[in-house]
């Protein structure tokens, strides 16, 4: 049987979230915009969503605007808030999601000016940097919260009390933190924030954004008025209802998750740096989810890791063309030399990880590290 500890990559349904979304895939079937009894139904179980997720940050449900993921909640930031009549610039990191990237090389090809900030060995942006990269055209500041394959916190409030002063907006893709870590419109100060529903137990397809009520967004997806003519396209009612309970499952259980979740974290790591001599950990000095581990194992390479220990369920983040396999980006920003960087793996753990699933995974690794290090020796 094979332990998944991939939840960064996505998460399972909740039983209480297949549960709610099951009567709008059957019974309560209606076009939210009818008029009718049906339509009416349909309508009352978006709204009621829309509050769910808009309390699991803090924000009103009229600051939310449902989307069909992540990656499209980012685009409509970026692409409806980034640019105004004389501020074309736009703030970033080096070790942004594809989801940010490619919509800021889009972006520049278009005439806006990016500048794209490096991180520190910890994965961090320095502040400092922050500031003397914000300029009188600087229109918005896209940053992940929380990095997929190193977990890694960016310090949203530190960020935001130097955006909010100068007028520049603050765009957060906090797919990856919502639900594992607290979010506060008030006390983090962003302006913009992405959600998606896959990453905290809730169903594919389904996402976010969260516009700070008085921020400026030109739609970028035309049609009829949905989602008061910000996003046009009938709702995916039954997956925004799931969206919606897993919020509230997500809020309801958050401090409890996450203190277990750091417990198996650590002892994952207790592991395999004691069984591992040379095995580093990304991004150990810096806050980051309770639930990632990014291990760089010494001497091989972590596809090669992964494949001879077939009963894990894992990922890299390294990618592989014609045989030859690409360091994951962000660990070399991160400085990390490329014959370093090809042995990560990236374990990330969920509600329903186990102490013994974490001892099992442990052991497995470490034997298969063992028996490649030997063939080569």
């Amino acid at each position: 049987m094979t332990s998944y500890f991939d939840h960064n990559a996505t998460t399972p349904l909740l039983g209480e979230v297949v549960e709610a979304m099951w009567p709008y895939l059957t019974t309560h079937f209606g076009n939210p915009s009818s008029g009718h009894v049906f339509g009416r139904e349909a309508k009352a179980a978006v709204e009621r969503a829309r509050a769910q997720v808009a309390a699991l940050v803090g924000a009103s449900p009229g600051e939310l605007i449902f989307t069909s993921g992540g990656t499209e909640a980012t685009a409509l930031a970026l692409r409806g808030a980034g640019l105004e009549a004389g501020k074309t610039a736009m703030l970033s990191t080096r070790v942004e999601h594809p989801a940010t990237a490619r919509v800021l090389d889009a972006l520049e090809q278009d005439g806006a000016t990016v500048t794209r900030l490096p991180v520190d060995a910890n994965g961090l942006i320095n502040p400092a940097a922050v500031e003397a990269a914000l300029t009188p055209s600087t229109r918005l500041f896209t940053v992940l919260h929380a990095h997929n394959e190193t977990g890694v916190l960016q310090p949203l409030p530190v960020l935001s009390a130097l955006t909010r002063p100068r007028g520049v907006l603050l765009h957060v893709d906090a797919s990856q933190s919502a639900g594992k870590v607290p979010l506060s419109l008030c006390n983090d100060g962003f302006d913009l924030l992405t959600l998606a529903a896959h990453k905290l137990y809730g169903p594919k397809g389904v996402g976010a954004l969260i516009r700070r009520r008085g921020v400026p967004l030109r739609a970028q997806q035309l049609g009829a008025g949905h989602e008061r003519g910000q996003r046009a396209g009938t709702e995916n009612v039954a997956s925004i209802v799931g969206f919606g309970v897993a919020c509230v499952a997500a809020q309801r259980d958050l401090a409890e998750v996450s203190s277990r979740l750091l417990q198996l974290r650590e002892a994952l790591s207790a592991a395999l740096i004691t069984a591992i001599p040379g095995l580093i950990i990304a991004g150990a000095a810096a806050p980051r989810l309770p639930n990632t581990v990014y291990a760089l194992f010494p001497g091989v390479s972590g596809t090669e890791l992964l494949a001879r220990t077939p009963g894990l369920a894992a990922s890299t983040g390294s990618a592989c063309h014609d045989g030859h396999e690409t360091p994951p980006q962000v660990l070399l920003e991160m400085g990390f030399p490329p014959e370093r960087a090809v042995g990560a793996v990236r374990l990330s753990l969920g509600r329903q990880t186990t102490a013994a699933e974490v001892e099992a995974a442990a052991q497995q690794l470490i034997a298969s590290w063992r028996c490649l290090r030997d063939r080569r020796d």
